[in-house]
């Protein structure tokens, strides 16, 4: 059975909230205010928490705040009532994962629950997921389509999430490297783009670009994508079929003056949000490596 605890200093709507929850098929404990709630997790960690908003000694928001911290995996509803509109918004930003309004606890908590349940669920069948990973790996082509590199970035950064790679700043800083270099792929890689071309505008260097995919020996060139997970790190391996380059005549990432000329830019952040970058000997595959921060 799912464990409940219900946190509201109203006797009366304790035993309604209770009511319903029992109605389900749950187990529930009680709680007048967010402080006695903590204790209550302390000694018997309930699987969903229920909270009133507005209470004496610790009030529902502070609640939430601390389950956040403390508890992160335990998903809050929130009870409102007319006046704490502003509070729950609040107490959603920073980490409650559904409300009902008291007016509606009849009505609508069976439907809240069923719907917080069901997430709750999705992750645990991903944290099982996650524990039996060895190895995951993916290979996709990308060629000149301008919503596919977003796409696939997009999705290689779910996969860091499910795989629990980094929090959400260090997946925002892999997805930057991604763009980089899926950038320096198709552009200099398989385009042949001089990045000298962008000091003449970024309109010029675009209609460059387009002009030269469309045709030979451009227009059939491919990037080929190939992304490898395991418990530990996710590796990323990026090949162009241009002619390659040699890495060694890059600007000095560690140059200060380098910062703001355009060319080695894309690498300059790719070596500094990835823990392992390599190119091949030819220049037109580059592999990237985020390691895990979590032993």
């Amino acid at each position: 059975m799912t464990s409940v605890l219900v946190v509201d200093d109203s006797p009366l709507d304790r035993k309604i909230a209770g009511g319903i929850l029992e109605a389900e098929g749950m187990t529930v404990a009680y709680a007048e205010n967010g402080q006695e709630a903590l204790d209550e997790m302390a000694r018997a960690k309930p699987e969903l928490v229920l909270t009133d908003l507005q209470m004496p000694v610790m009030d529902g928001l502070e609640l939430v705040r601390q389950i956040k911290i403390h508890y992160a995996a335990t998903p809050v509803i929130l009870i409102t009532r007319a006046g704490s509109e502003e509070i729950a918004v609040e107490a959603l930003r920073v980490g409650a994962s559904s409300y009902v309004p008291k007016r509606n606890l009849k009505r609508d908590l069976g439907r809240v629950l069923e719907t917080v349940m069901t997430a709750m669920e999705t992750l645990r069948e991903q944290e099982k997921v996650r524990d039996l990973l060895q190895q995951s790996e993916s290979y996709f082509v990308v060629g000149y389509d301008p919503g596919a590199p977003k796409a696939l970035i997009s999705h290689l950064q779910n996969s860091l999430a499910q795989a629990c790679i980094g929090d959400e700043s260090d997946r925002l800083r892999v997805g930057t490297a991604l763009a980089e270099a899926l950038t320096n792929a198709i552009d200099h890689g398989n385009l042949e783009l001089d990045s000298k071309l962008r000091e003449e505008g970024l309109m010029t260097y675009r209609e460059a670009g387009q002009e030269r995919a469309s045709k030979d020996p451009f227009q059939h060139r491919k990037v080929h994508v190939t992304a490898r997970l395991t418990p530990g790190a996710a590796t990323f391996i990026i090949r162009d079929e241009g002619p390659g380059f040699d890495p060694c005549y890059l600007p000095d990432p560690t140059d200060p003056e380098n910062i703001t000329r355009p060319s080695g830019r894309g690498v300059m952040l790719i070596r500094t949000f990835m823990d392992e970058v390599s190119f091949n000997e030819v220049g037109n595959e580059i592999t990237m490596v985020k390691r895990s921060s979590v032993s």
